[in-house]
């Protein structure tokens, strides 16, 4: 893709969270922006300064064969910083100091608004990977979210968008695989596969296993503090026809869906996740009349998060150990396996996609648009496991069209507001495979 003339200077970006995501997005970005010199630092912080200095030596030491291609990436900074992601103050003081233009928010959920905050206070483009919500303690369920949520996902940031648009900055929310990735298929499909789009079904599965592993093993995948928040928490799916916004208990909307290229059949849930109510915002001019997200879950993880909330730890609520004050969450999360340690001894693929229907030229019609990742291909070419390395991609491709100019605006928004094709172009392009599977 060829570089416009509208990026004059090149993003320098605050990288908040140091996680298995956020190195995954740093080794895209040093991999990219040695062909369009769209980015000249990076400051990598993380709650722990250790960890923002081991990704800042795995970015300067890594010689994996992508790297290879595109030396000149040694060329960005990436500089290491300790950095408490609930501090607003100190990371509105970083901003400011070293001129940084945009922030990338891979943090944990809980601390997104003051990120989003904090960007916007100290002029600063931002981008997330997904939003916070705060679901009632004893939510009602059924129609409408605000019965059961005290702050819906998506809602505080959108709630600000004039404020945003006003000032001439752009925020992006919702940026990874799922969301992300799947948000701009649905805006594809809108676009190009249909003349009414009705319906959009995000399905995230695939057939990982870890091959001789303990029966009972419990894995988290992705950040624990996410898992979570999105499966045990009240989840959401969007119908015009039933009256907007539905409500149901964790696990609900079971069913058994045949993924392609031999992945086989995964058993889905549903569980809370922006892309219901970030679709029909965006989409409803083409005729979206319902959205729904179903992901696979591994039972073991399923029990394991079903006690974890019985016995109250999932609470962040703090509670009295021996004198000391503790938040039973974050005990939770320090002792679960982390995402960033687990993966080499996986085998299969992560597989996630949108299942779209609807009319084009008078006949009804189905699609599954999906992403195909494999976890050893993943851990050979980038030595990050698939579930982080799938997301960390979609996002880091989307910084790219925003450091470039392709992708701008002025206001809060989420990928479908923009348009689909270069991201599409750019999947093509870097290898970040996709394909679209005719079901009618």
């Amino acid at each position: 893709m060829e570089n416009g003339n509208e990026q004059k200077k090149k993003m320098r970006m605050l990288l908040v969270g140091a996680g298995a995501v956020g190195e995954s997005i740093l080794k895209i970005l040093k991999w990219r922006a040695s062909k369009g010199e769209f980015l000249e630092l990076v400051l990598v912080s993380d709650f722990s300064l250790k960890r923002a200095e081991e990704v800042c030596r795995i970015l300067k030491s890594e010689e994996k064969s992508v790297y290879q291609m595109n030396s000149k990436a040694e060329g960005i900074s990436f500089v290491p910083i300790q950095l408490d992601a609930t501090d607003k103050e100190r990371m509105k003081k970083l901003i400011r100091e070293l001129n940084i233009t945009f922030v990338m928010d891979a943090a944990p959920p809980f601390a997104s608004n003051v990120i989003f905050d904090a960007a916007f206070e100290a002029g600063a483009d931002y981008a997330s990977m997904g939003t916070w919500s705060v679901p009632m303690e004893e939510p009602k369920l059924g129609l409408g979210i605000e019965n059961s949520y005290s702050e819906p996902m998506t809602k505080y940031n959108f709630d600000r968008h004039e404020a945003w648009k006003e000032k001439g900055q752009c925020a992006v929310i919702c940026l990874g695989i799922d969301p992300g990735v799947v948000n701009v298929f649905a805006k594809y499909a809108a676009v190009h596969l249909f003349d009414t789009l009705e319906e959009v079904h995000v399905k995230d599965g695939g057939n990982l296993t870890v091959p001789d592993s303990d029966p009972d093993a419990v894995i988290f995948g992705f950040n624990v503090w996410t898992v979570m928040d999105e499966v045990m928490n009240p989840n959401v799916e969007y119908d015009e026809e039933r009256g907007g916004f539905l409500v149901e208990k964790a696990f609900a909307g079971k069913e058994v869906f045949l993924m392609p290229e031999g992945v086989g059949e995964n058993t889905l849930v549903k569980v809370e996740h922006e892309e219901t109510v970030t679709m029909p915002r965006f989409l409803k001019k083409y005729g979206l009349k319902r959205a729904t997200f179903k992901i696979s879950l591994d039972e073991n993880l399923i029990r394991a998060l079903k006690m974890l909330d019985q016995l109250g730890l999932r609470s962040l609520k703090p509670v009295n150990v021996r004198g000391k004050w503790v938040v039973p969450r974050d005990v939770v999360a320090a002792c679960a396996p982390q995402p960033k340690d687990i993966g080499n001894e996986m085998v299969g693929e992560m597989m996630v996609g949108v299942h779209c229907k609807g009319l084009k030229d008078g006949q009804r019609k189905e699609y599954f648009i999906y992403q195909p990742f494999d976890n050893q291909e993943s851990i050979r070419e980038w030595n990050c496991q698939a579930v982080t390395m799938q997301t960390g991609w979609g996002a880091a491709l989307a910084i790219e069209l925003l450091a470039r100019g392709i992708w701008k605006g002025e206001g809060v928004f989420s990928p479908e507001y923009f348009d689909p094709d270069p991201y599409m172009e750019l999947m093509k392009e870097t290898g970040y495979r996709f394909e679209i599977e005719d079901r009618t």
